[in-house]
Order: structure tokens, then sequence, then C-alpha cells
């Protein structure tokens, strides 16, 4: 059976037009994994305010980090695939990417184009090493709705996450490494994951614990002391409690006890977008000088890096091997 790989990311807005950013949040925010609210008490809030609001507010946001190619999340998830299918190629995998809400292919379509390729058998690879029911769940559903549609269903093997796949990690260090070598080593590497309502985590998302783990494993790839990083949480959204500390209060907590150098990386993200190039990149380099910090740097994400194609490549051929019964190394990826 020919196996091929689908890897699915969040999405982004398709231009700068307030139409395409209200189309993306539309996508992102109406979809309940991500807000848990009642339909019938959200609908209005949504449809009657914020989409009124929010998209002209997200367009100059965005408008900050454009490329001349276009969204840097849909730019990097592309030559990511591109890097992937490259490394698969022998193994005769093909490789598509999709987006769950707008900028590019659907989960649907990239399923289409696998089943034109002659695969029978799809390994599902969301591009967030951490589970988390809003987004490895919200891919789920969009994957088996889509395969609900189709008389011959392919089979599936379902990448749940690999917050701790070695090859994961090392890509991780050695970006951190390869940063040091170019502007120098931070007193304080602050690690910021996207955050979640606490309520998420209570109801039994391991999300957090997995963004401790990988945490914790880059540290001691590194060789980090316990005082010489951190963990926070970042893109708070509404009234709830969410994950603590938040990275905006973290950064300047830092500079107030006198860490006048840090450096930021975001793990949980697999291509740099409005997350992390505005959000981290700018606003919070903003709140760390304002609190009298002196030397902000953010470290970019995975993105296409070598290694990080490597370490997807590692993570389909393990789902492949699975299914054929072979020898595998120990792995925290979760096979479907």
């Amino acid at each position: 059976m020919k196996t091929g790989v689908l890897l699915v990311n969040s999405g982004t807005p398709a231009s700068l037009a307030t139409r395409d950013v209200r189309a993306f949040l539309a996508g992102l925010l109406g979809d309940p994994r991500v807000v848990e609210i009642p339909r019938i008490v959200w609908w209005p809030i949504l449809h009657g305010i914020i989409l009124r609001v929010r998209p002209r507010a997200s367009a100059k946001k965005y408008a900050a980090i454009w490329t001349p190619e276009g969204s840097p999340l849909a730019v990097q998830s592309e030559a990511l695939c591109r890097g992937l299918a490259e490394a698969l190629k022998p193994a005769d995998m093909p490789v598509a990417l999709a987006m769950l809400y707008t900028g590019g292919a659907t989960v649907a379509q990239a399923i289409d184009s696998l089943r034109a390729a002659g695969v029978g058998e799809i390994v599902v690879i969301p591009l967030f090493p951490q589970y988390c029911g809003a987004t490895t769940g919200a891919v789920f559903d969009q994957v088996t709705a889509a395969l609900r549609r189709l008389r011959h269903a392919p089979s599936l093997r379902f990448i749940g996450d690999y917050h701790a796949a070695p090859e994961y990690i090392d890509a991780l260090a050695a970006s951190v490494q390869d940063h040091r070598r170019e502007f120098g080593a931070a007193r304080h590497l602050l690690m910021s994951f996207h955050g979640i309502p606490e309520r998420f985590v209570a109801l039994g998302d391991p999300y957090r614990a997995h963004c401790e783990a990988t945490a914790t494993l880059l540290a001691q790839k590194l060789g980090l002391a316990r005082d010489e990083w951190s963990v926070s949480f970042q893109s708070r959204f509404g009234r709830a409690r969410w994950l603590q500390p938040y990275t905006i209060e973290a950064v300047a907590a830092l500079a107030r006890r006198g860490v006048k150098d840090i450096a930021v990386i975001c793990p949980g993200f697999a291509a740099d977008c409005l997350e992390t190039l505005e959000e981290i990149g700018m606003e919070n380099r903003v709140a760390f000088m304002t609190a009298g910090g002196a030397n902000y740097r953010y470290i970019a994400a995975l993105n296409a890096r070598p290694d990080h194609v490597a370490a997807l490549r590692s993570v389909a051929l393990d789902a492949r091997a699975a299914r054929d019964g072979g020898n595998l190394p120990e792995r925290s990826a979760c096979f479907g």
C-alpha cells in the first residue's frame, strides 16, 4: 500500500484585504474546538461584534510582518512541505499541505491530491508538536469529516504529537545554538508557547504537560541551569483565565528582576506567523525594553530548516514502519 503524508497547519489570511482577514478569523473563531462557548451565545458575539471590529485591527498587524511572497506562515509551511516531499521521495511517499482556516488548500483538497497520486494510506502530521484539542483535535475533526464523504476512504495514521521526539528536540537545540553563534548567548532563554484556557487542561487536555516536557528536554539538551530558562504562554484571547505565566508579563518581570538580556523561542510553532513575528518579535520586545531590559532577541521558528525536515521525515517513516510491523526506536509520537 502506497503511503502519503498530509501536513496540516492552522492557516492564514490569503491577503491583507480586510475581507480575507475576516474570512480567516471567521473560520478560526467559529471552530467549536477553538471557542467552546455554546453557538447560540457565541454566534451573535462573533458575527455581530468581533468580525466587525477585529479584522481591520488584525490586518494592520499582519501588514507589519507580510512578505513580498505573502503570509510568512504560508510561505514557510509550503517550503517545509517541499523539503519533506524531497526527503521522502526515495521512500515513494508523496506529501501534501493543508490549512484549517484559509490561506492554502483545504484538508479535503489535500487528501484528494494524495489519492490522485495513488495513496492508499495517509499519515496525518498536524504541525503542532504538543497535542491540544484546539489545534490537533481540530485537524482530526477536519480529516475525518473529509474522509466521511469518500466511498473508498484511505487508511489513516494520525500523529497525535511529537513533543518529545529526539529529532525535534535536536532541531530546536540546533536553532538556539545557531542563533548564539550569530548573536551571542543570552542570559535567559524564555520558551513561549501558545496559551489556552486553563479550563481545557482541567478537563483533561495534555497540552501544558507536553509544553513543559518539550521545554525541559530542550533545556537539558542545551545544558541550561534551572535559573537560565523558563516557560510562558502567549496570545491570550477573551476574559477567561488562560495558562500562566503570560509571556508579555513574564518578559517585563524578567527585566524588573535585573535580567537585561533574554532570547525568546516559540517551540510550539512549526512556522513563523503573526504570533511569533509580531507578538513575540515586536510587542513583547517593547514590553521588555519598557520594563528596563537592554537586549531582546527572538529565535526564529524551525520553519524549513533541514533538521526540521529530517525530524518530520522520521515521524512519517516511523508511522509507516509501525504499520509494517518494523522495529521502532522508542518515540513519543502518538500513532492513531
